[in-house]
């Protein structure tokens, strides 16, 4: 419950800080949050340091906490603090919003020898090919492209993959994806993305590549997400002992 708390103040100070509710960019004492959220300071002080390690925020001895004004600047649309595995739904955000889905390609195809290597399946194994397209209102920003073994989830259907395949799985199975490994790059825009990202054909398109594991160890997923290069941005915060 402690991690849900702590959490759960993240998830609001967030949606406070782009709302302007601290236009001079200095957040409540610890004491103030803790009587606004109606929790203990451990909790509290467990989100600031959260928020801190992210480069959300940051203290000033003597002074107080602030916000980082960069963090401000640069909205990114990852969010992977607020969710239990690591699903594009509950953890994209911009501006509050999650983002919609829509199916574009749902079918059953043969491993090819690649996804055979990257999800360690056999020749005579089959996976899903799931096309989808992510969208914040009208605005579409990424085509997700993944290949899920059948043998894993043999019962997926278009009105499943219409949602969160990830909750899904978390709900009906037990299992979580909690791990991945990803590329990060960007290459000339496809026709393709130029038509469903609303790009320019000089306009390039930023690229997430990679494997998506269950917590049991398991390759779950192997992905491409093409993205309007807009919404591919990564914010780090780098500190030294």
């Amino acid at each position: 419950m402690a991690q849900l708390v702590y959490k759960r103040i993240i998830t609001d100070l967030k949606q406070r800080i782009f709302s302007g509710e601290f236009p001079g960019l200095r957040l409540p004492d610890e004491r103030s949050l803790s009587e606004t959220y109606q929790v203990s300071r451990s909790s509290v002080k467990r989100a600031l340091s959260r928020m801190a390690n992210d480069g959300i925020i940051f203290k000033k001895r003597g002074s107080g906490t602030f916000i980082n004004p960069l963090y401000l600047k640069n909205e990114s649309v990852f969010n992977y603090e607020e969710s239990s595995n690591l699903g594009v739904t509950d953890n994209f955000k911009m501006n509050g919003k999650h983002p919609k889905i829509k199916v574009l390609d749902f079918q059953v195809i043969k491993a090819t020898p690649e996804l055979q290597r990257d999800l360690f399946l056999t020749k005579e194994d089959f996976v899903y090919q799931i096309v989808r397209l992510r969208s914040f209102g009208q605005q579409p920003f990424m085509i997700e492209t993944g290949y899920i073994p059948i043998k894993i989830v043999p019962e997926l259907s278009k009105k499943i993959i219409s949602g969160s395949i990830f909750n899904y799985l978390q709900a009906e199975h037990n299992l979580a994806v909690t791990k991945s490994f990803l590329s990060v790059f960007a290459e000339p825009s496809t026709a393709q993305d130029q038509k469903l990202l609303q790009l320019k054909p000089t306009e390039p398109a930023g690229i997430m590549e990679g494997i998506f594991f269950l917590d049991n160890g398991t390759p779950f997923e192997f992905s491409t997400m093409r993205f309007h290069y807009k919404y591919l941005k990564f914010n780090s915060f780098v500190t030294v002992n």
